[in-house]
């Protein structure tokens, strides 16, 4: 079957640090139907060689649309793309303009602050002892609500099934 021409969704999995959304991502993409190309945000950050700025929050803004132009033409080919990074909700109109006529949809997981914290603490790589340079951060994702799904006890693959049941139902669609 010929998938070209086909416009598939890019689902923007997001949330804190320590939202588990990795976790979540390798529960959600065997439950997707069709094709899907999963791009791991903390992937790209292994890609940058050498920075040309020490800001680290431009750095953050290149990755994101990076990673956002490479789901572009997946999405035109058929595949629902669902790109594991912490997007906050600001970006989502520069989104919309990078991925032009492709469905966007925005999961944002959100536990509590203290369960961020203490999963970023126990993470066997990437391991974060001091939450405190991430706080600031948590809070930008408290504005997403309609796109939220507080995960602070459920197990991923619950998660994921909400996920699954919300994109059946338009409920993290972002509009154009």
């Amino acid at each position: 079957m010929a998938w070209e021409g086909i416009l598939a969704s890019v689902i923007m999995l997001s949330g804190p640090v320590g939202a588990g959304k990795t976790t979540v991502a390798r529960e959600l993409v065997p439950l997707l139907a069709g094709p899907v190309f999963y791009i791991e945000g903390d992937t790209f950050w292994k890609f940058l060689a050498k920075p040309h700025s020490s800001d680290i929050r431009e750095t953050f803004r290149i990755i994101m649309r990076s990673m956002t132009a490479a789901a572009s033409p997946l999405a035109r080919s058929g595949y629902d793309v669902v790109l594991d990074f912490s997007i906050p909700p600001d970006f989502l109109k520069t989104a919309r303009v990078i991925l032009k006529e492709n469905p966007l949809d925005y999961v944002v997981l959100l536990p509590k602050r203290e369960v961020c914290e203490s999963r970023a603490a126990s993470r066997k790589e990437g391991k974060i002892a001091d939450y405190s340079d991430y706080r600031d951060f948590y809070t930008l994702f408290e504005s997403a609500d309609r796109h939220a799904i507080r995960n602070d006890e459920l197990a991923p693959i619950a998660v994921a099934k909400q996920i699954v049941e919300g994109l059946q139902s338009g409920k993290f669609r972002v509009e154009t």
